[in-house]
């Protein structure tokens, strides 16, 4: 489990099914084997350097996912696993993406904050909700305005410069995870309909 705040900023050594991870501080307590979101996917940990780590992309990961699309020297969001006894500054994020969400603009607000819309598929915008949580490429955020698929979330200064949101290009795939709690309501109404 994670909460969605980002603690680091990594790049991209190796890109593709088996991708290199530079990074520093999200290591300080991995070993082998420990789950690190990256860009909110869940992946594991399966080699460790000193730089940073090694991990695998199954073909589920690909194509749900903006992973493989990430190129060499490419930046993406970094968090470790929650521990029991934490706070949960965020809220709960299993790192299992739902599906991608477009891009559209990142327009700037007063006091060097931001305003991030993207669009998101039919089939996900039925879990958001004003004022509820939603996860943006691994970042937990909170729903400011909703119409018809598109999404609008406020982006204060300290996201927008420790994270990767503010290289955002027009059109890009965003790793969007929905509020898990709204999901386990719909299967156990029996209302599940993707």
């Amino acid at each position: 489990m994670f909460t969605g705040i980002v603690e680091e900023v990594g790049t991209i050594r190796v890109a593709g099914k088996r991708m290199k991870v530079q990074c520093r501080r999200v290591l300080e307590d991995a070993r082998e084997g420990s789950s690190i979101a990256v860009n909110g996917v869940c992946l594991t940990a399966v080699k460790l350097e000193s730089d940073g780590f090694w991990c695998d992309l199954s073909p589920e990961t690909l194509a749900c996912t903006n992973l493989g699309a990430l190129k060499e020297g490419g930046h993406v969001n970094l968090e470790r696993p929650a521990a029991i006894g934490d706070r949960l500054s965020g809220h709960i994020v299993q790192g299992h993406v739902d599906g991608t969400a477009e891009f559209l603009g990142l327009e700037p607000l007063a006091d060097a904050n931001w305003w991030l819309s993207v669009q998101v598929p039919r089939n996900l915008d039925r879990y958001l909700i004003p004022k509820g949580s939603v996860t943006l490429d691994g970042v937990s955020l909170t729903i400011a305005a909703l119409q018809e698929g598109t999404v609008g979330v406020a982006v204060i200064p300290h996201t927008y410069e420790h994270t990767i949101i503010h290289t955002y290009q027009p059109g890009c795939a965003i790793n969007l995870e929905v509020d898990l709690i709204g999901k386990y309501v719909e299967r156990l109404l029996g209302e599940d309909r993707r």
